[in-house]
């Protein structure tokens, strides 16, 4: 793999972050890459929107902040959590019928707040509830069974490697399990960016133009309010971005123009200022994509996490 970025400390390059990154046009063709664009890849979270397609098409009956948050890793802020219950209340289940692990908060400050009252890990912090209760609710109005809803063979998962294998151009490569216990599908890094794409290229009235548009008008339910895909989505009007853990991450211009990347150490510091420069260089104009993560000695500046290209 190729070195996406560098650290830099008091001008010296401290550490080098490798990786492979690509874009693909809104044919799906690529139009650009660092390292081999043919690497396969578990997309964890980024999954999520391929995830949401698939419900979507199963007949899920959400539109606006709910389906972003079917899409969502979210931070566990009280909002996120309300929004799980209205879902589940949707599907007539409580909190109890979540499969996720118990877990706290992803926000550093949420999860600080809840041990200062006292708070334990619970299912419903996890920070893919939001797509459990959404799964859940699937189930409901197809009168699917709900309590083994992720398993493999199970006709919501079935249905969405349906539409993953439809939007990927072909089968996973490898199933495995997420953190969050659902399958997870594994594709070469091009075909993520693709089938981000071609999500963003839907007509109107479909179910990517329904889940393009909640993603777009609620980020904040995407991700929180203090996360890098919220200021990019507000700072880049149309796009579509989301992430996932062990560093991946795709975007999608509103043209259909999409860009993955994953960097190999799993590492989240260069994941966000690779991605912008990508934006960069594809000609999106933000100051955003300018900004370049900081490197602290003393307290003051020293340095900063840099793009290698």
């Amino acid at each position: 793999m190729d070195v996406l970025a560098e650290v830099i400390r008091s001008g010296l390059v401290e550490s080098r972050h490798r990786g492979v990154a690509v874009g693909v046009d809104p044919a799906g063709e690529v139009i650009w890459s660092m390292g081999d664009p043919g690497t396969v890849v578990f997309p964890r979270s980024a999954n999520k929107p391929i995830q949401a397609m698939g419900m979507l098409r199963a007949g899920l009956p959400l539109d606006g902040r709910l389906l972003a948050l079917a899409s969502a890793s979210h931070s566990g802020e009280p909002f996120h959590l309300e929004a799980v219950r209205e879902i589940l209340a949707l599907a007539g289940l409580d909190e109890s019928a979540l499969q996720t692990p118990p877990s706290y908060p992803l926000d550093p400050h949420v999860h600080a707040d809840l041990l200062r009252a006292g708070g334990v890990r619970a299912p419903i912090l996890m920070d893919c509830s939001g797509k459990h209760a959404a799964m859940l609710l699937t189930c409901a109005v197809n009168d699917w069974p709900t309590e083994n809803y992720l398993d493999a063979d199970h006709p919501l998962q079935v249905t969405i490697t349906e539409t993953f294998t439809e939007l990927t151009d072909g089968p996973p490569s490898v199933v495995g399990v997420d953190g969050c216990g659902a399958p997870l599908l594994a594709t070469p890094l091009q075909q993520l960016a693709r089938a981000i794409g071609r999500i963003v290229q839907e007509p109107a009235g479909s179910s990517g133009a329904r889940l393009v548009e909640a993603m777009g008008e609620h980020p904040e339910y995407v991700s929180g309010t203090r996360r890098a895909e919220l200021q990019l989505m507000r700072a880049v009007p149309g796009i579509v971005a989301k992430s996932g853990a062990e560093s991946v991450y795709v975007a999608a211009l509103p043209d259909g123009t999409a860009y993955a990347l994953k960097i190999e150490d799993g590492g989240e510091r260069p994941l966000y200022v690779v991605m912008n420069r990508a934006l960069e260089l594809a000609g999106v104009e933000a100051p955003l994509l300018r900004e370049r993560p900081v490197v602290l000695g003393g307290g003051k500046q020293v340095g900063e996490v840099r793009p290698t290209f």
